[in-house]
């Protein structure tokens, strides 16, 4: 380790599994990177479902990733292990991490760190690996969204679902999305959505059904579950596909699979943390390609709502709870 590094370091750690008043500030021995991995002074963490889902004690860390939470970052590179040929001390990446992002240095897989694209803030970049990993791998790679299909995301106001948006008009899709307020469904359709339905007083299949003519949606992607599953179901076109990345509705329904016969559908769901390096690199690859010329013309871009200092992670935490964002919610951690 360099001489010039400290041996500490401020981080935000879960004290006990509960609401956000057990996240504190603490200090933790400085991480030394291992073979293939390098080591991030932070700027800015990204703040996710996942890591409120962590801090509730409902979604342990992987083995041998830290249990601090945090799984985006943007900095500089401060230190590199062994076998990271193409990562220099100093270079400025946005790394996806399996933690670890809510602390002043984090380690990161050499091979899930990008560049800065050009014309982003560090703030900026900071908001793009957990949601545009998981949006690319799931709208593009698993459901295979193409040019002049139609596509539906819920929660359009979501860091998913701002990402998600954008990402389906950029690449040619007629997108639908449902959020609950009238204002947040103008939001949406600002950023790209052909129709945005208010879920609290509409309902999104009979919207989403006389948007195609009644054909339905050929690709749906779902963090709710519950008694949307259902619903989802009956969106669909035939041969549609269904997805699903979260259930902050639940994971469990009565459902009539008939329909799913009868249509054809294709019904998948994944998680990012926990797979593997190869995985993340691969997206990583295909976004480099595909998506971080969109980002530095400005055909996409991140939609960030607030930026907390580090020790008001608690209060952050508190913000996406409420609901209220519109986009990412941001830690600043340096100075």
């Amino acid at each position: 380790m360099s001489p010039s590094l400290p041996a500490s370091m401020s981080a935000i750690e879960i004290c006990e599994p509960g609401g956000p008043d057990q996240l504190k500030l603490t200090t933790r021995p400085l991480p030394i990177p291992k073979e293939n991995e390098v080591l991030i002074k932070v700027a800015y963490a990204g703040v996710n479902r996942p890591d409120v889902i962590q801090r509730q004690g409902l979604y342990p860390p992987p083995p041998g990733e830290s249990d601090i939470p945090g799984l985006e970052v943007s900095g500089t590179i401060v230190e590199t292990g062994p076998n990271t040929p193409t990562l220099h001390i100093g270079d400025k990446v946005t790394a996806l991490v399996g933690g670890g992002g809510y602390a002043e240095y984090c380690l990161a897989p050499a091979r899930q760190c990008l560049p800065i694209p050009n014309g982003l803030t560090m703030e900026q970049a900071a908001a793009l690996p957990e949601t545009y990993f998981t949006v690319w791998s799931n709208v593009f790679d698993r459901c295979l969204l193409k040019s002049g299909e139609t596509f539906l995301v819920h929660g359009g106001t979501s860091g998913i679902g701002t990402t998600a948006i954008q990402l389906a008009k950029a690449f040619g899709a007629k997108v639908i999305t449902t959020a609950g307020s009238s204002e947040k469904c103008e939001v949406c359709l600002s950023l790209g959505a052909d129709l945005a339905i208010n879920y609290r007083s509409e309902d999104f299949v009979e919207k989403s059904k006389a948007f195609t003519g009644k054909k339905g949606v050929d690709v749906l992607l779902d963090m709710v579950g519950g008694d949307y599953i259902q619903k989802d179901i009956s969106a669909l076109a035939t041969e549609g596909r269904l997805c699903f990345i979260a259930f902050l509705g639940g994971p469990q329904t009565t459902v009539n699979f008939m329909p799913v016969m009868l249509k054809r559908l294709t019904i998948t769901g994944s998680t990012l943390r926990a797979r593997s390096g190869d995985f993340k690199y691969d997206v990583a690859e295909k976004l480099r390609k595909h998506v971080w010329p969109l980002l530095e013309t400005g055909k996409v871009a991140p939609v960030l709502y607030q930026t907390l200092p580090l020790d008001l992670a608690a209060e952050a935490h508190k913000l996406m709870e409420s609901s209220q964002h519109v986009g990412k919610i941001m830690l600043k951690v340096a100075n």
